[in-house]
């Protein structure tokens, strides 16, 4: 009767052991994307967009596309990032990806004034 119990207590804690052991499905990297228009909604290619990583204060760049669109990939999850487009003298306002944002794929559009 005891090797029985113990048998049981013991399938009961692998089992708990198993379950417990999810694998974390949080992102490990992000991804920023969007469209950079002029005030009246025509997209701008050629609009430089720079994003800085407010942690290391490194700053990158993209140049749009034909279609006014700009993507920045294999970004950390654990530090905020600024982004601001510019074109022809003029700017966008700033925007600002935070960590608690648990998307992996943010999109953010601009529009240069």
């Amino acid at each position: 009767m005891l090797k029985r119990i113990a048998a049981v207590l013991l399938v009961m804690i692998m089992a708990t052991v198993m379950f417990a052991q999810k694998k974390d499905k949080s992102p490990t990297e992000k991804s920023v994307s969007g469209i950079v228009t002029d005030a009246g909604g025509n997209p701008v290619p050629g609009a430089v967009v720079q994003l800085k990583n407010m942690k290391t204060l490194q700053v990158r760049s993209f140049i749009a596309k034909e279609k006014g669109d700009y993507y920045f990939h294999g970004l950390s999850t654990d530090a905020d990032y600024q982004l601001q487009a510019q074109a022809n003298g003029k700017e966008s306002s700033s925007r600002t990806v935070s960590t608690f944002d648990s998307h992996p794929d943010v999109v953010i559009n601009f529009q240069v004034k």
